[in-house]
């Protein structure tokens, strides 16, 4: 059987600056970066799920999260198999492996494989790329 593929999110840039904060928009669709310890939720704890900022994928579970003490939120997996797309950057003269969300494309970071166990892996994102969502209580 074959695999389902989702078509891909698009908006023109007016859109997307029309939705987001200016920031938001620099660091999404400009693939910048928020200054360390500056953007949202880097040293949240609560439990729930990180959405992307501009289509509202679910991108990384507080499970997956952990204190890389970098001032970014890191996480060792993705919420699940597809969730992110890789991509080579080569920009500052050296080359990374730049994370995007698979749905819209939008920058949320790089991944580095210097991680804590399950995956050794650190996906380092900007937490302004992303959203929370706390999980539900039960009950």
């Amino acid at each position: 059987m074959a695999e389902k593929t989702t078509p891909k999110i698009t908006k023109t840039e007016a859109e997307w600056r029309q939705m987001l904060t200016p920031e938001q928009f620099h660091v999404t669709r400009k693939s910048g970066t928020e200054r360390a310890f500056t953007g949202p939720n880097w040293d949240n704890k609560d439990a729930g799920t990180y959405h992307c900022i501009c289509c509202s994928r679910p991108l990384f579970h507080s499970d997956a999260k952990y204190d890389s003490g970098t001032g970014w939120p890191s996480y060792h997996s993705p919420v699940e198999a597809g969730a992110v797309t890789e991509h080579k950057d080569r920009s500052l003269f050296m080359t990374r492996t730049e994370i995007r969300c698979a749905d819209c494309e939008a920058h949320l970071g790089h991944v580095f494989p210097d991680g804590p166990e399950p995956t050794g892996l650190r996906y380092c994102m900007n937490g302004t790329a992303m959203s929370f969502k706390p999980d539900e209580e039960d009950g």
